[in-house]
Order: C-alpha cells, then structure tokens, then sequence
C-alpha cells in the first residue's frame, strides 16, 4: 500500500484533532456522562472510522478496505475487553463517578502514544524478520489460551508488582482530592489514590498493547491501517464505556470469544509465515478472516443473552491470562496514611 507523508499527516492530524476537541470541552469539566452524551459520542467516533475505511476501499481497493475493517473489528472487539479491566480498576479503587471520563481519557491517550510505539517495532520487525510472524501468533495462541481457561475470572489490580510495589514505597493518603494525583497533608506532599489508579490504568494499556499489536498484524501487515484501525477504535473506547456499562456485566461468553479470536488470528499469522516459505501452504484470506471474527463474536454475544435470560445471575468477567499469584508474607499491598 502506498502512502504518502500527506495522508499520514491528515490522520494523524484528526486524530490529534479529535483528542484535543473532546479535551477542551467534554472532558475539560468533571462530570457523571449520560446516556445520550455517550451515545452522541459513540456515533461521531464509529461514523469516523466508517468513513476511513470507506475512504481506503475508494482509495486503495477492496483489498485493503477490507483489511482495514478487520483490523478495526478486532480492535473494537479488544477495547470492551480492555473496558471491563477499567471498570475493575475504577470500582476497585472507589474512584468517584465525576472522574471517570478523565482517568479514562488519560488511559486512551497512553495507548494512543504506547500502541504507536508497539506498531513501529511491529512493522520494523516483520520487515526484517519474517519469522517474527511466528513470533506474534505464539504469543497470540498463548494468551488466547490463557483466557480460555480463566474467561470467568477477574484480573485484580493487586496481581500487578507495579501497583504492590508502589503501595509498598510511596506514602498514600486514602482520600481522594479531585482528579489531583498529589496533594499535601501537613506539610508533606504525598500521592492520592488517583496515583495509584493512574499506575494501574498504564500498566493495563501497556499489557493490552503486547496482545492487540501482533492481533492487528495478523489481519493487515499495512503499519497505516494497523495505526489507524488501532487510534480509532480507542478514540471511542471513553464513550463506549459509558454507553455499555450496564450491557457489559451481560455478555458473559465475550471472554471466551475472544479467546477464540485470538487463537484464530495467531494461527493465521504463523500459516502466513509458512505460506511464505513453502507456496503450497494455503494462506487464510482477509475476508475469511473478517467472516470468523464477526460470527465469533455474533455467537458470543447471541449465547450471552440467552446465558442471562435463562440465569438472571450470571454476569460477565474480564478474563485473565494467567492465574492469580498468591503473596508472599508480608507483600500484601496497603495504603499508608502519614
């Protein structure tokens, strides 16, 4: 695919654009999001990411149209994943609902920066190396894994060294003030709760990268559709998580979805590598893959709803890759009051 510093500069000029516009306003005033404000959001974000890969279809051919959609799919798909480990963070955490939307928007703009970090070594990567391909769809079959044998658990914020460890070394204060992540109590300046939320939403981004970078490669290798498949479904993914956070706690198989997805998509990045090296290897086409993806996460979410009617109980989980570690004595993390 051939694209000039010009198209790069105009996405990466909306994208900038876009963040700034709902920085300035949206988000610049704490505040409980509604319904219809989510809604109106989620529409702008997902018309936008229609009309790029529309774009790309007119542009660059079905090819990469279709590549692109995939990659987007699978993004979108990836980001309610990511929500309800934000969700966790901020119930967990106690965070107050007016500072929802900021801490949210900080963990959308530290992805945004991480995920494009991620892509240039990707692509850079795959360039040089193609067994990198093998490599991405390892780790890709090896988390699909993971979560299918935990889909019903929950990741807890105490599983992560970064978190305990900080608990363990700053002092803390148990009261929040405002969105502020530092603020001064008797003289000493100390960390808020805000801090350590903050921590848990960038290690979380930063675990998500690692999984939805090579997820993205394994449907396009074209590092701009990887990009802005990737900025666009997380632009959105602040809405979403105010428009769905009801509907989330329903979709109990979506775990076990994408666990699937994952599993598929690494399979496909390891037959593309061998496709390359012996011809007579079937390489799974785009459209194929768009079509499994789709019913994938159709059948998950269909199943889901029938799973909550017939057991009102049943309520969905984040999903986790590996199991929880137990502590060691005295690692328990804490909050330390000065």
């Amino acid at each position: 695919m051939d694209v000039t510093l010009l198209a790069w500069a105009l996405v990466i000029g909306l994208i900038t654009a876009l963040i700034v516009v709902d920085l300035l306003t949206v988000s610049s005033k704490p505040h409980d999001v509604m319904f219809k404000e989510a809604a109106i959001g989620s529409i702008l974000y997902i018309g936008v990411a229609i009309a790029f890969g529309i774009w790309v279809w007119q542009t660059a051919g079905s090819q990469y149209g279709t590549e692109y959609f995939a990659a987007y799919l699978v993004e979108k798909s990836l980001s309610v994943d990511n929500l309800f480990v934000f969700i966790i963070i901020l119930t967990q955490f106690k965070v107050p609902s007016i500072f929802h939307q900021q801490v949210l928007m900080f963990g959308v703009i530290l992805a945004l920066v991480l995920r494009a970090i991620f892509i240039a070594v990707g692509a850079a990567a795959l360039a040089a190396f193609s067994f990198t391909f093998v490599i991405f769809g390892a780790i890709l079959i090896w988390t699909g894994v993971g979560l299918f044998k935990h889909w019903d658990e929950d990741p807890s914020p105490e599983d992560n060294v970064l978190v305990r460890t900080i608990r363990k070394r700053i002092a803390m204060t148990d009261e929040y003030n405002g969105p502020k992540i530092f603020t001064r109590l008797n003289g000493k300046r100390i960390a808020t709760p805000m801090f350590i939320v903050m921590v848990a939403i960038a290690s979380t981004d930063l675990l998500f990268a690692l999984d939805s970078i090579p997820a993205t490669f394994g449907v396009t290798q074209e590092p701009f559709l990887v990009f802005a498949a990737n900025a666009f479904a997380l632009l959105g993914l602040r809405a979403l998580y105010f428009l769905l956070k009801g509907l989330l706690d329903k979709l109990v198989y979506l775990s076990l979805g994408l666990s699937a997805i994952l599993m598929f998509i690494g399979a496909k990045l390891i037959m593309t590598y061998l496709h390359e090296e012996f011809a007579q290897i079937p390489k799974i086409p785009t459209l194929l893959s768009l079509a499994v993806i789709g019913a994938i996460l159709v059948i998950s979410t269909v199943a889901s709803f029938i799973k909550v009617k017939r057991d009102p109980e049943a309520h969905a989980h984040a999903g986790r890759v590996t199991a929880p570690k137990k502590p060691h004595d005295g690692e328990k993390g804490h909050t330390h009051n000065p």
